[in-house]
Parts: C-alpha cells; structure tokens; sequence
C-alpha cells in the first residue's frame, strides 16, 4: 500500500530561505505555464512550427529559463518539472468535468512543492529525530513522532516528498512511501457511527467521542485575535503580525481535530470489521444561506453558525479516515441513508419525530424505550448496515411510513436491540 506521514521540519535559518525561494520559484513556473496555455489556448502551431504546451513540450524553455536567470536555476529542476506536471493534471480534471479552470497559485497559500522519491533520503538519528535530504538544500531535522514502515528488504521505499508551509508559518514535510501489509484476522464486529454537532462521534456500544475542551477555549481567544485583526490597516506590520496569531491558533485547533479523527478511526478499525455511517454530503450541508440580491436567503447568520460548527467537528475527514485504514484491516465501510435516523427507534423500529423529546434525550412514544438521542441513531445506522439499507441502492424501508406518510405500527420490540451489531455475521 502507499501511504503518507507527515513530519513538522526543523530547518536552519538558511535552509528557511532556501525553502521559500524553491516555492516562490516553483509557483513562478506554475503561473507562467498557465499564462502560456491560457494566451495560446491549446494551439499547437506557433510561428509555424509544431509546438505542444504539456510538460513533455515546455521542458526544452523551462532548461532555456533556468539558464537565463540563476535564481531559477538555482532551485531543483525536479520541483519544477512537478509543477508543470500538476498543471497538466489541473487541465485535464477541467476537461473531464471533475474541477473547474485552473487558476494562478498564490503566495501563502501555494506554498509547497514536490520531490520525487528517488531524490529523496532518509536517516534516523536517535530515537525522537530523524533528518531527510532534500536536493539543492540539504539535510533538514524532523522529529519521527512516528516511524516509516519499510517494505521487501526492511527498505523505506519512498515514492515522493512534498514539502508545504503551513498557515502558521511552520514547515512540513509529507513523505509517501510504499509498504508491505502483513496478514491477519479481520476484526468481526460490526459498529454504527452517529456524526453530529453537539456529540461530534457517537457509537453504538455506547461510547460518545467529544472535541478537546482546549478547542473551546481556543475558540475564544481566536474570536478576540479576529476582532484585532479587524481594527489593524491591511499591508501593515501590526496587521502581518495579528493575522500570524490568528493563523497559529487556526493551525493549533486543526490539529487537534486531526488528531481526535486518527485517534477514533484507529480504534474502531482496530475493533471492528464493519462500520456503518451516514451518507452525508457535507459540501451541501455547509452551502451559504444567503441567497442573492434578488432572492435573499432567511436565517443566514443561523446557518453560517452551523456551518461553522459542522466544519470544526471535520465529519468529511474522519469518513476519509475511516477508508483507507480499512483498507488494511480488510474491514468494510457501509454508508446509509440519514433520512429519519435520528426519528427512528432502535427497538422497535417506530419513526416519529416526538421520539427525541430533545437533543440528548430520546424516548419512543410506542414501546417507551428510552436512550440516548445520539446512541440511538448510531444503533439505528448499524441495524441499516446489517439489514442491506445502503447508500450505494438507496433503498429505504418504505413499510415504517403509510400511504399517508404516518408513522406505521411499530414492530415487536426486542430485548436486545444492540444484538444485531455484535458480528459481522449477522450480513450473511
């Protein structure tokens, strides 16, 4: 498998500026490939000569470039030659409908560049440091929080290095590299997943996951950084220095989210084989409210708050989390409708929406089972999982709702509702 770990650099003060001269250099190159493709508009003609403007085709004035000017060539032309290959990709998802037009990279926001692995060393210096060689700068320190797996012959095989600077002003290094998956059991658990706002990951054995409460107190001090931000003239030092902070704090809270997503999705892999969660389309879910000047939208500071806290909880990552860590266990990742998950009963199976008296509690107005609103919902994804109700068919269980859209007679309640869930058998 290939996988990537990200590593926080430590450079020297001169290796510092040879990182931002790579980058402003690479982003050059990016912007006056896509300058030339923009003013030729693909033709292939050019002073009658046959003329191709892919990266096979620029290489011969990308070596002429280098030669003009040294502070171009004193940067690695592997980086560059990276960067025409990431334009022709921006083009070619254009026109096969997955992106939009590509656009100029921008100065700290496009701060990064690419080395392919065959440039790229590695050594371990003691047990917490480690250092990697990055052409034209040298060998740079990182602390190895945590170890690459090495594949046949105990050897890493990196495949490439990209090197970014983060908002906060750090810089970091993600390596990619292949390695040999040992063989073992699949975990036989089955296990739904309840994503949500108040209670960011409930399960259904029972267990809720929580947001660090740093985060809430780092919300505040953000809050009174953005609010100074605001008073300070834009192109100012003061103004550098108070969007610095707010990107540091920014930079601190998305870790933390990060590192609560690994940390959730590593045990529930380690513990099971099967893990149900909602299909969610969180790109539509934090679409703007605002409307247009001719339809305004109602209840947009309402929504913009969702939003908001819809994105601090990071349901898309820790779905993506959950894929490929399965991938090595062998487990499988089943997403079902979220259509009235929170309303359904998982003990008997009723819908109704005075079932969740409020946002925690949940008592079925039928059988009188009562539970945790968030741990209902999660039992009820993992029984959709178990009963064949996937997103991939879209087939809902039309027989809890009548002809006139009421709720149906409730099925038999069971004694043990979380049964369902206690192997992956129970699929066959």
């Amino acid at each position: 498998m290939i996988r990537a770990h990200v590593y926080t650099l430590r450079p020297t003060p001169e290796q510092k500026t040879l990182l931002a001269q790579t980058v402003g250099v690479v982003r050059l190159v990016y912007n006056l490939a896509l300058e030339q493709r923009r003013t030729w508009s693909g033709k292939r003609y050019v002073g009658g000569n046959s003329r191709l403007f892919g990266a096979k085709g620029s290489s011969q004035e990308l070596k002429a470039l280098r030669a003009a000017y040294d502070w171009i060539g004193a940067v690695s032309q592997t980086a560059q030659n990276q960067a025409l290959i990431d334009l022709d990709r921006a083009f070619a998802n254009f026109f096969e409908g997955r992106a939009s037009y590509p656009t100029p990279r921008r100065k700290g926001i496009n701060d990064a560049f690419r080395q392919v692995g065959r440039e790229v060393s590695v050594r371990r210096l003691n047990a917490k440091w480690s250092e990697v060689k990055i052409p034209k700068i040298g060998w740079i320190r990182y602390r190895d929080t945590r170890p690459l797996r090495r594949g046949e012959g105990d050897v890493v095989d990196i495949r490439n290095a990209t090197i970014r600077r983060s908002a906060a002003g750090g810089w970091q290094i993600s390596i990619s590299h292949r390695w040999d998956v040992t063989e073992g059991d699949t975990p036989v658990g089955a296990v739904g997943v309840d994503r949500g706002v108040a209670v960011p990951f409930a399960m259904s054995n029972g267990t809720k996951v929580s947001l660090p409460s740093t985060m809430a107190a780092r919300d505040k001090t953000l809050r009174r950084a953005q609010r100074k931000m605001s008073r300070k003239r834009r192109g100012s030092r003061r103004y550098a220095k108070a969007r610095f902070r707010v990107a540091r704090l920014k930079a601190r809270n998305a870790m933390a989210r990060k590192h609560l997503a690994h940390v959730t999705s590593r045990r529930l892999v380690r513990d099971y084989g099967l893990i149900a969660i909602e299909e969610l389309r969180t790109r539509n879910m934090v679409a703007s409210a605002r409307g247009t000047l001719e339809e305004p939208g109602r209840n947009v500071a309402q929504k913009r708050g969702l939003n908001r806290a819809i994105l601090n909880v990071g349901w898309h990552q820790f779905e993506m989390m959950l894929g490929y860590k399965l991938e090595e266990t062998g487990g499988i990742l089943v997403k079902v409708p979220a259509a009235y998950s929170s309303q359904e009963c998982a003990a008997c199976g009723h819908v109704d929406k005075e079932n969740r008296k409020n946002q925690a509690v949940f008592v079925c107005i039928a059988c009188g089972a009562v539970d945790n609103a968030d741990i209902n919902a999660a039992k009820v994804i993992c029984d959709r999982a178990l009963t064949g109700q996937t997103a991939e068919n879209q087939r809902w269980n039309t027989s809890l709702l009548d002809v006139e859209g009421n709720a149906s007679a409730p099925r038999e309640a069971s004694t043990q509702p979380t049964e369902a869930c206690d192997t992956v058998d129970a699929l066959v």
